[in-house]
């Protein structure tokens, strides 16, 4: 495995980051403990949940099942203080008004709720979901700044944030001389580049946070499984993929990971992993898996990097329109 600096911090995190949203839900229990073992094994160290998996997954589950998976596993392991990992707080888990958002109340509440279902007590990461624009954003960092000088989280971040609220968070830690986010989640991957590229790369690069995007393989349409002349998947997530990225812009990019994976000796996931490893502005996509072999194929992207040729082919193929150019182009 490799390790990366979590933006300007110290942190050193593996460059693949176990994405956990599947644990108790399309992976039972004992999947998601063999999918962490092999993780663990291999050298990973950065787990990213949030507490709302899996609120969303029918009577038979409930949020914050998933972070009571990930702290039983580690309390067997033993492994919590090299472990690094990140949990979120912003979705709603009770009744009422105050069941959900990032007001002082709520994230005081949701950090106690998430402590005890992981059996830690501290978080590294705590990550603020998504931005709540009923809240002022001074109150949400106050809050954060507290459980950090607590002891309770270690570092601070933010995920899918717009970045002018991004950069209004960063302004208003230096300003009052609060924690900072200093992690960033995007949705990011070759055929979702416009959203993350477009302003909040340039600034996380430009204040060093670190970037660990989540679906870095378009929902699966970038493993490879999904070819231009195979039979429609019956399944309504398959077809929801394929409708979105089943074209001719979608084949192409398919086609050329594949020539550019047999180069390498790689696979098409694994190629479309390293095309994101090969952006300095990375720290580690977040892969997600139902079972051990699955996370064993995608594990073959670490310490894989494209060429700058390969690089160019796969974003002129993925361009979209704009008057400038990307950092790394």
């Amino acid at each position: 495995m490799d390790y990366r600096k979590m933006g300007r911090t110290g942190l050193r995190v593996s460059e693949i980051c176990l994405g956990t949203m599947q644990f108790g839900w399309t992976a039972e229990e004992e999947a998601s403990r063999q999918v962490m073992d092999t993780f663990w094994e291999a050298g990973g160290n950065f787990i990213d949940t949030a507490d709302i998996y899996t609120n969303w997954a029918g009577d038979a589950s409930y949020g914050g099942k998933t972070e009571e998976i990930i702290g039983r596993w580690i309390k067997d392991r033993g492994n919590r203080r090299d472990c690094i990992l990140a949990t979120k707080v912003r979705g709603k888990m009770g009744e009422g008004p105050t069941g959900e958002g990032l007001s002082r109340h709520h994230i005081i509440y949701a950090c106690e709720d998430s402590l005890r279902r992981l059996q830690t007590d501290y978080i590294d990461l705590y990550q603020c979901h998504w931005a709540d624009l009923n809240t002022p954003i001074d109150e949400t960092l106050s809050a954060l700044d507290d459980l950090v000088r607590a002891g309770k989280v270690r570092y601070i971040g933010a995920s899918n944030y717009p970045a002018w609220r991004l950069m209004e968070a960063l302004a208003a830690s230096d300003k009052r001389g609060l924690a900072r986010f200093d992690c960033y989640q995007p949705e990011y991957s070759l055929m979702e580049r416009q959203l993350f590229e477009y302003e909040a790369m340039l600034l996380c690069r430009h204040y060093q946070i670190g970037v660990i995007p989540y679906s870095p393989l378009a929902g699966g349409f970038l493993t490879g499984k999904y070819r231009r002349d195979s039979p429609r998947p019956e399944s309504v997530r398959a077809g929801g993929i394929l409708e979105k990225y089943g074209n001719d812009r979608g084949w192409a990019v398919i086609d050329a990971l594949d020539e550019i994976a047999r180069a390498h000796d790689k696979t098409v996931a694994q190629t479309a992993l390293a095309w994101q490893l090969t952006n300095p502005v990375m720290t580690a996509p977040i892969i997600g898996a139902n079972t051990p072999e699955q996370l064993s194929d995608l594990l073959g992207a670490v310490g894989y990097r494209l060429s700058d040729e390969e690089m160019k082919r796969l974003n002129e193929l993925t361009s979209y329109p704009r008057n400038w150019r990307p950092i790394w182009d």
